[in-house]
């Protein structure tokens, strides 16, 4: 059994794998009522209810912490407060238990988990608060073939609903009131061969807010519709380029139903698969390293506890940067 410890931003999570099944998955989440997330809060959040959550979790799992024979956590990318009180919390239950570590490349595990849903070898469209990259694995890497060149969807969305007065975290609220609009506003469309761009859109939108002449519910319509076509249209591109036949949602974002259908839509038309995990295995979670955990685990990618000090976290780790040795 893998335990799993997921701290990158928003959420303190833990998750138990075993032979490739979740066992368990819980989180407690740090919100706002108006604002953003701000990093040094939000890591303490994850530090006042760690050991409550852990507590908690064995207790509903039924597991007893002896039983666990590895412990992955997510070492980046992330924001830094946060992942120090992952890793943290990860080398103090390391010691206690005598149990290995596992570094676990948070965006990877997003693509990882996806296999639970029969996902041979996709191209990933990761959508996310700080991450919008389109990946696929290529030549012993996950490859980046296109990603957003200024900020992330879920970060472009929260501060959407931000400038609508809305708190953290904004993508469920902008999603409901979308569903109140059928009346599209055109918006700038920024697709640069793979890549997209999203922060002249955000300033257009700001501006259109702050002008009073139009209705929110109109604004969030449609935002989801023009960023939405977006993603689809580079991951679709990304499909053609490399030629998969097979589309994977993840990330937080990926739990928008309109994303989904624009996602799914396009798949049909290409003949393609299009696959989707369960929302508790889309937003940051601690099964989905735990996942990844057990597949690194299983080739050999472990840290004795005597080894402890030649772990640190990695902010900004990126996906390619991985030398993916379990593949």
């Amino acid at each position: 059994m893998i335990l799993g410890i997921e701290s990158t931003a928003h959420t303190f999570g833990l998750g138990i794998v075993e032979n490739g099944k979740v066992i368990a998955n819980a989180k407690d989440t740090y919100t706002t009522n108006s604002g953003g997330i701000i990093p040094i809060e939000a890591a303490r959040h994850h530090k006042n209810v760690s050991e409550e959550v852990y507590s908690k979790f064995l207790q509903e799992a039924k597991i007893k912490g002896s039983e666990i024979d590895a412990i992955a956590f997510s070492q980046g990318p992330g924001l830094a407060p946060c992942l120090i009180e992952g890793i943290k919390f990860a080398k103090e239950l390391s010691r206690k238990l005598n149990k290995p570590l596992i570094p676990v490349n948070h965006c990877i595990a997003h693509l990882e988990v996806g296999k639970i849903t029969g996902a041979k070898d996709p191209v990933m469209l990761y959508a996310s608060g700080a991450n919008t990259q389109v990946i696929a694995y290529a030549s012993e890497k996950y490859r980046i073939f296109g990603e957003t060149l200024d900020i992330g969807i879920g970060n472009f969305i929260d501060t959407f609903a931000r400038y609508l007065g809305m708190g953290f975290p904004g993508g469920p609220k902008i999603e409901k009131l979308a569903l109140e609009s059928k009346n599209y506003i055109e918006l700038p469309y920024k697709v640069k061969g793979m890549d997209i761009a999203l922060s002249g859109i955000l300033t257009n939108l700001k501006q259109k807010v702050e002008s009073g002449k139009f209705r929110r519910e109109d604004l969030a319509y449609s935002m989801q519709e023009t960023v939405f076509a977006m993603l689809v249209e580079v991951s679709e591109r990304a499909m053609a380029h490399i030629g998969k036949k097979e589309l994977l949602l993840g990330g937080g974002v990926g739990c928008n139903k309109r994303l989904q259908e624009m996602a799914r839509i396009m798949c049909e038309e290409r003949d393609a698969k299009f696959f989707v995990p369960d929302n508790s295995l889309l937003t940051d979670n601690g099964a989905m390293i735990a996942f990844a955990g057990e597949i690194m685990f299983k080739s050999g990618i472990k840290f004795s506890p005597n080894k402890l000090n030649k772990l640190d976290i990695k902010p900004r780790q990126r996906t390619d940067e991985v030398e993916v040795t379990w593949r």
